[in-house]
């Protein structure tokens, strides 16, 4: 048993670095200590890297938001929450925001450990049932969404040309044969990330002091966010072509929150930040119970341990309480100590110093998987370009998660008609 405590904080010290480090993927670290692991095996059992692995993962999806929150890097996962995060950054409420993604991702996992056994019924039922409508309810979510959560019939009708336009550029630029993760990462980082800085230097060239004190009070609807994020996060767990991308378009639906309104901008954080947490743990746990990974990690884990009893399962569980545990404690930590740095530099500088990082970082990945530099700069400039639009519209940029959703649609549509 102590061993595989040791794993798990092996694991969390892995996740908390590579959740730092913007670009790189857990993914990525997994895929190193899968292809360790004829070694490793010869050292550990396949229990303590299985363990090794899931912390790792928990790990990573929540210190990803400090990052994402403080500095505008997106990944699939947070790219929704850099907005309303960055406004509040802007505000002076870092510690705020970053408490906030830190509760909303301890919460929802506690939710949907909770809900666990339901779950284990429900939802292997639904796996098989829902697959061939995977495209329609999709296409239901984000059409009542897009309704739902527009002021005017103006805001509906410009919040659903930005998410046919950004579908359209997601649906061409994943059909190239450049690597998936450099087209997200390229897509991503024009959509969410520059163009939310680039924006955010029109109204300020310093970051205004951070308040220091900050007590988040949970009420009715703080809580309805939380299970709605659990609930949306373990449904992504089990139904094929749903991601965190797609999660946030029904955790928003099911909390009745906007990104784009101050009243609900806590609420939302709460929920998207819940969902992200929820699905890393259910993709794991989707192994156990409908015997089918729904991760890169998960994939790996299902190799090392071929047959996944009740024990595996309340040993996950287990590490994946002790790993967000202890992820919490270092999200407000660095949190805290990001929000102290920012305030001795100048926000423009600072500003601009992001994004050029983003662009060397992005790039980096060009040449290392020998993508077409041009394709790839003319992408991160359209890519730009439409994430600026929401700004000067004045609607929500959750909208143009349309870049992976239509594709999405378009693949299961296909398959099933």
């Amino acid at each position: 048993m102590i061993e595989l405590v040791i794993a798990c904080f092996i694991g969390i010290l892995i996740g908390t670095t590579t959740g730092l480090i913007p670009g790189i993927h857990v993914n990525t670290a997994g895929a190193i200590l899968f292809a360790s692991s004829a070694f490793l095996l010869s050292q550990v059992s396949a229990e303590f890297l299985c363990v090794l692995m899931v912390s790792m993962s928990i790990a990573h999806a929540l210190i990803e938001f400090v990052p994402s929150m403080l500095l505008g890097f997106p990944q699939e996962g947070t790219a929704t929450s850099i907005l309303p995060g960055h406004r509040m950054v802007l505000e002076g409420r870092s510690k705020e925001v970053i408490r906030i993604v830190s509760v909303g991702g301890f919460g929802a996992i506690l939710v949907t450990i909770i809900m666990l056994p339901i779950f284990s019924i429900a939802l292997p039922f639904l796996h098989g049932i829902l697959k061939p409508y995977t495209w329609i309810i999709l296409l239901v979510a984000s059409i009542y969404l897009t309704y739902n959560l527009t002021g005017n019939f103006r805001d509906f009708l410009w919040s659903l040309l930005l998410f046919i336009l950004s579908g359209v550029l997601g649906w061409i630029t994943f059909q190239t044969p450049i690597s998936s993760g450099v087209t997200l990462m390229c897509t991503f980082s024009g959509l969410f990330g520059i163009s939310t800085i680039l924006f955010s230097l029109n109204d300020s060239s310093t970051l205004p002091a951070q308040n220091p004190f900050y007590t988040l009070n949970l009420d009715y609807n703080k809580f309805k966010s939380i299970f709605a994020g659990g609930i949306t996060g373990a449904i992504l767990g089990f139904l094929p072509g749903f991601g965190p991308a797609q999660g946030t378009i029904i955790a928003q639906a099911a909390s009745g929150t906007n990104d784009n309104e101050d009243d609900d901008t806590v609420n939302f954080l709460l929920a998207t930040s819940g969902l992200n947490i929820s699905d890393c743990l259910f993709s794991l746990i989707a192994i156990y119970i409908i015997g089918n990974p729904r991760s890169g990690i998960a994939v790996y884990m299902s190799y090392l341990i071929s047959e996944m009893n009740i024990n595996h399962l309340a040993i996950f569980i287990f590490a994946s309480l002790l790993a967000v545990s202890v992820s919490l404690a270092l999200s407000l930590k660095l949190g805290d100590s990001f929000s102290k740095i920012m305030r001795m530099v100048d926000y423009k500088k600072l500003s601009i110093g992001v994004i050029l990082l983003q662009i060397v970082i992005l790039y980096v990945f060009i040449f290392y998987y020998e993508a077409p530099v041009v394709y790839m700069t003319i992408a991160l400039i359209t890519s730009t370009a439409l994430g600026m639009l929401p700004h000067y519209i004045g609607v929500g940029k959750s909208h143009l998660m349309g870049v992976l959703i239509i594709p999405a649609i378009v693949i299961y549509m296909k398959m099933f008609i």
